[in-house]
C-alpha cells in the first residue's frame, strides 16, 4: 500500500520518503492529488518559514487536498513545519491561515531559551499512545525548532519535551498525528515511532 509524501516544492522532502522506504514502505514523494487521495497513509514534511510552506502548497493547490485526506478518516502524520501547518495561524507569519485541522496557534519559544531549539531532547508521552508510547524506555528525538504548537484544546497534545517549561513535542487529533522533532533524523528511536504508525494503521 502507498505512502504518499505530500511534495510542495520547500525543504528536504525526500527525507521523509527515504526513512519510510528503510521500513519497507512503498513511500512515494508527489504532487498529483489523485496519489495523495488514494493513498494508505499520507505525511505531510516540512522545513523552513510557515508562510512560505503554507504559500507553496497552496500553489500547488495541495490544501484542499489535505483537507480531503483528514476527511477520509485515513491516516496523517505531519512532520516539523508540517505539522504547525495543520495549525490556524502562525507567530512566523501574521496573516498567513494555517490549515486549520488542529485549532490552536503556533508561537514563538520563550524570549529566555535559546532559539531555536537545536537538540535531541526526551518526549514525555501523556496519555498511552499506540505510536509515541514505548513502555516506558526513554525516547530521544530530535528537535530543530523556534515556534512550537499551542492547541486550543489541552486534550490533543499527545507528548511533550522539557525545554525551559512544557513544549509541544507531538499532537493527536483523530485520524491526525503531528510531530514537532523529525523522526527522520533521529535515528532508531524515530525509525521504530513511523515503524509503528506504519503497523498501528495498517499500511505495512
Amino acid at each position: 500500500m502507498t505512502v504518499a509524501v505530500i511534495d510542495y516544492g520547500i525543504g528536504n522532502l525526500h527525507s521523509a520518503q527515504k526513512a519510510l522506504r528503510t521500513l519497507g514502505a512503498d513511500a512515494v514523494l508527489t504532487d498529483s492529488a489523485d496519489v495523495i487521495t488514494s493513498a494508505a497513509g499520507v505525511v505531510l514534511p516540512g522545513v523552513g518559514n510557515f508562510g512560505a510552506c503554507m504559500n507553496a502548497l497552496r500553489e500547488r493547490d495541495l490544501d484542499g487536498v489535505v483537507h480531503a485526506v483528514v476527511d477520509s478518516g485515513r491516516p496523517f502524520l505531519g512532520i516539523c513545519v508540517g505539522m504547525q501547518m495543520l495549525f490556524d495561524s502562525s507567530e512566523e507569519a501574521p496573516g498567513v491561515d494555517g490549515l486549520g485541522v488542529v485549532g490552536g496557534t503556533i508561537r514563538y519559544l520563550p524570549a529566555e531559551v535559546r532559539r531555536p531549539q537545536m537538540q535531541w531532547n526526551e518526549l514525555i508521552v501523556g496519555t498511552p499512545d499506540p505510536v509515541l508510547s514505548r513502555d516506558g524506555d526513554p525516547q530521544w528525538m530530535y528537535f530543530v525548532h523556534s515556534l512550537s504548537a499551542h492547541p486550543e484544546n489541552a486534550s490533543d497534545v499527545a507528548a511533550t519535551v522539557h525545554y525551559g517549561g512544557p513544549v509541544t513535542a507531538a499532537c493527536r487529533h483523530d485520524n491526525v498525528l503531528a510531530v514537532q522533532f523529525h523522526p527522520e533524523k533521529s535515528g532508531r528511536a524515530g525509525l521504530a515511532m513511523l515503524n509503528r504508525w506504519l503497523s498501528h494503521e495498517g499500511i505495512s
